[in-house]
Parts: C-alpha cells; structure tokens; sequence
C-alpha cells in the first residue's frame, strides 16, 4: 500500500496500541486517510532481555503470544494481501481487549493458541489452518525486518505503537500512549496537536510516567486471566531498585 496515508506499527497484545488504533480509525474515518497496519514485535524487540529481571511475572508469555499472533498475520497478508490485516487486527484486538467476563466463551483462551485463533479466522472467512503458522518461526525473519524498520524511525528505546505519517518523508513517533478513547469531536483535535508537536524538528519526547488504567473490558478481569498485561507497549523496562 504505497499511496497509504499513515503507517501504523503494532503488536497485537499491546492494550495501548489497541486504545491507539482505535482513536486512529476514527480520524482515518473523518479525515479520509488510508492507513497500512505494519507489523512491530515486542518479543523481537525484547530479544537481548532477561525478562525474569527486566519485566513482571508473565510479561515473556505475552510477548511471545504477540509474535505468534504476527506470525499469522504475515502469513495472511503474504497469501490475501495488505488489505486483509485492518480487519484482522481489528477482530484480534476486539477479542483480547473489548470482551468482559462473560462475553465470549474464548475470552479465558490464551491469545497465542489456536483455540483463542481459530474462531477470529471462521469469522472473516479465512481458512483455520492459517493457524498453524503459529508455530513456524520462518515468518521471523520478516517480522523482525519490519521491527527494524518501525525502529529506524524513531529509535530503539520505544515501544508499541509507532505511527509514520505520510510516508515516507513525514514525520514518525512512538504512541501516543492513551488510556482512554477521545470522543468523536476530539479525535481530530487530539490528532492535530500530536502531529503539530511531532513535526516540529527539534521536538524529542513529552513524557508522562502516571497514567490511570487502560478503560478497556478486558481490564475488569485479572490480567492473567485473559492474557494481556498493562504495560506491554513498552520496550525494555528496569528493574524498580
């Protein structure tokens, strides 16, 4: 998709990314942007860490569901085409993030298997034996390629999402890291301001450490319990001393 507006990196297990996709759909909807869904792997990211020392207890198993999950998808876009990876993510992230206790029977099922996979699958049409790219780790190389390629735009010490705004020449930047979804009227606002900022060419980073927790459906449960932890856009983390 050369002619795309917005390149948009994701891992599939990110909440934030998801938060951010969400409020990203809904400019492309008002500004009429074509967005391309890329591919970023936090557990290609997170390759050198020990994660028994750098993350929380559970953080590696979601990383790697996240580089399961991609694998899949790349799979897909390589046999159906670029088109076909909005509406992937998009049913993915809906499964993991926007479903309660209760809403669905896979929702306990962990993200990376086939059982949580194939279901996602039946409901686009696409066959359940795309499933078994799961496992094969011959999709890797490209996945990593193209965590490369996001990374080269803003740095290594990011995480999920990155955004490239009118590629290639535009501006790119990490996030924005939101917790909650703006309304329709602050979409574009929001928008505006963040590319404003970003454009700027001495601009570097605007941080901000305390956020509240992601207003998500999935968060009204134990996070173990459907798989996803609250910090997974980041990169590599340290240890608290």
């Amino acid at each position: 998709m050369t002619d795309a507006d917005l390149h948009f990196y994701f891992d599939p297990v990110c909440p934030f990314a998801w938060i951010t996709s969400k409020w990203v759909r809904m400019v492309a909807a008002q500004r009429d942007y074509r967005v391309d869904w890329r591919f970023i792997s936090l557990r290609i990211l997170n390759a050198g860490i020990d994660y028994d020392t750098h993350f929380p207890a559970h953080y590696e198993d979601g990383h790697t569901a996240g580089l399961k999950l991609l694998r899949v998808a790349a799979r897909i876009r390589a046999e159906y085409g670029r088109a076909v990876i909005g509406p992937l993510y998009e049913s993915i992230g809906r499964r993991i993030f926007d479903t309660g206790p209760g809403d669905h029977p896979i929702v306990a099922a962990t993200p990376g298997s086939s059982a949580f996979l194939e279901p996602i699958l039946q409901d686009m049409s696409l066959p359940t034996d795309l499933s078994d790219a799961l496992e094969d780790n011959a999709f890797d190389t490209e996945l990593r390629a193209e965590t490369d390629e996001a990374l080269a735009l803003t740095g290594r010490d990011v995480g999920t999402p990155i955004l490239h705004f009118r590629p290639p020449g535009g501006v790119a930047f990490f996030g924005p890291v939101i917790s909650r979804l703006p309304g329709e009227e602050e979409a574009g606002l929001l928008w505006d301001h963040v590319v404003g900022l970003a454009s700027f060419p001495g601009f570097a980073e605007l941080k901000r450490s305390l956020r509240e927790r992601p207003q998500l459906a999935s968060f009204d449960v134990p996070a173990e319990s459907v798989g996803v932890q609250e910090d997974w856009h980041g990169g590599s983390r340290r240890t608290k001393k």
